[in-house]
């Protein structure tokens, strides 16, 4: 047994504990309280106190593509145009050896690690990669293996063959601490029959879904009319693209996705009406504010989310299109978003957006019952966050100063189920002068696409 101890302990189900502490046993939680009641409780029992820090939860990440880590500010020169941007990704990919993805998924993982994440949400179109890399740093989390670029009804059941095949492959490499779910990538890039196909072998067999939904206004368009966007896409792969004539998520509930209770990625351009479909199905949101903001599709609606009972997390996204994966940043930027969002009705809290960056983000996940607090029984996934830089001085609230003072380089430790995987810039088990090396021959040999680049081979 080992106890944890620190200026500051947040069990997030309960209000913070100043000379607080945390007690450890196998990799479970036994206790939590201050530090001076673990003395008495457990007097024989190893601590460490980390002075003047507070011990959080491990900070989820709800919504990350790890396996495109190796593309940080590679596409910035398209972020004005989506539809370019998705092309000119996807061509890169392509260029990408196993070795450059697999390092490319690791050093995100391990990016994720330093600041305190615990658990991810991946996305991947080469799931192997994220499920290695959150094996390889020990890192817990849900590998979505995502779709390939599937509008057509026509070629519905060969699709979803063939993603069940991966799906399959996949969940024999599952860990302990890491399952594997499906992500239909999006309602323009996945059709009806293959939404209800997917919709259908979610609900029966309990398998988790991701999916981008309602991440812009021209999104939106395209999917309620029938224009712009990708319609010039499908013109020249030849595709027969039904327009669904109604709301991405109204489409997402017609094709019987919803049922699933999937995570909503974005929701950035979602009428009241689907804010209640979701909410009524028990669907969940990952919240990317920063990611969305970058490619100028708005802010979406997080106080509308909280105040109508749905269970949303936060998610940096791809280096890609965030450049960065710190979890404390896209709190902070989410409360200020939030803030500042049109015809809003009251202030975010600080507390709100810490709580959506650690519960919340385990509810999303499904994984609620194992981590998001610091409860008696649930698995030790913690993060130590210091406060002894002069820019968090002094701390007259525990929460702003978390939200608003600090960011992923005060992280000093982070743990998983018991077991340190980060500690004062050294990860536990990856040679990170070797990975920094292979990541830069990456960067030095990427292929740079002009923004107009788009091809008769181009793929998507």
């Amino acid at each position: 047994m080992k106890i944890l101890s620190a200026d500051y302990v947040l069990p997030i189900s309960s209000a913070p504990i100043k000379s607080g502490a945390v007690a450890i046993d196998v990799g479970k939680i036994v206790f939590v309280g201050t530090a001076l009641e673990l003395a008495d409780r457990f007097p024989k029992a190893a601590v460490e106190n980390f002075g003047q820090a507070a011990i959080i939860p491990g900070l989820v990440n709800c919504h990350s593509h790890l396996e495109i880590t190796s593309m940080r500010g590679l596409l910035d020169d398209v972020e004005h145009d989506f539809r370019a941007w998705l092309l000119k990704l996807n061509a890169a990919r392509l260029e990408m050896s196993e070795d450059d993805i697999r390092a490319s998924a690791i050093a995100g993982a391990l990016e994720g690690a330093r600041a305190g994440v615990t658990c991810f949400g991946d996305v991947g179109r080469y799931g192997w990669a994220g499920l290695e890399a959150l094996k390889t740093v020990g890192l817990r989390g849900v590998l979505f293996q995502e779709t390939e670029f599937s509008p057509d009804n026509a070629t519905a059941a060969d699709d979803f063959e063939k993603l069940k095949e991966k799906y399959f492959e996949l969940r024999k490499a599952a860990a302990d601490l890491v399952e594997v779910g499906i992500s239909p990538h999006s309602p323009y890039s996945v059709s009806s029959k293959l939404f209800e196909k997917i919709a259908g072998f979610a609900v029966e067999y309990d398998i988790k879904l991701a999916i981008h939904a309602a991440e812009s206004l021209a999104e939106h368009n395209l999917i309620a009319n029938g224009k712009g966007f990708f319609t010039e896409i499908y013109k020249k792969f030849g595709l027969t693209w039904e327009c669904p004539g109604c709301s991405p998520i109204e489409f997402l509930h017609r094709t019987g996705v919803l049922e699933a209770k999937p995570l909503l990625i974005h929701c950035v351009a979602v009428l009241e009406s689907d804010i209640d479909l979701i909410a009524k199905s028990g669907s969940t949101i990952a919240h990317c504010p920063k990611s969305n903001a970058k490619f100028g599709h708005g802010f979406a609606p997080f106080e509308k989310f909280l105040d109508s009972g749905i269970s949303v997390g936060l998610g940096s996204d791809s280096v890609a299109s965030n450049n960065i994966c710190d979890i404390l940043e896209e709190s902070r930027f989410a409360a200020l978003a939030a803030r500042n969002f049109p015809g809003r009705k009251r202030f975010i809290s600080a507390k709100e957006t810490i709580v959506t960056a650690t519960l919340g983000g385990a509810k999303t996940l499904g994984l609620d019952h194992k981590i998001g607090t610091l409860e008696l029984g649930k698995d030790a996934d913690i993060a130590v966050i210091s406060l002894a830089n002069i820019s968090q001085q002094p701390i007259n609230d525990i929460f702003p100063t978390l939200v608003f003072a600090s960011n992923a380089r005060d992280v000093v430790m982070t743990m998983v189920a018991g077991e340190e995987i980060y500690r004062d810039e050294k990860s536990a088990r990856i040679d990170e002068e070797e990975l920094t090396i292979k990541m830069r021959k990456i960067g030095e040999g990427a292929i740079k696409f002009p923004p107009n680049n788009v091809g008769a081979n181009d793929s998507v």
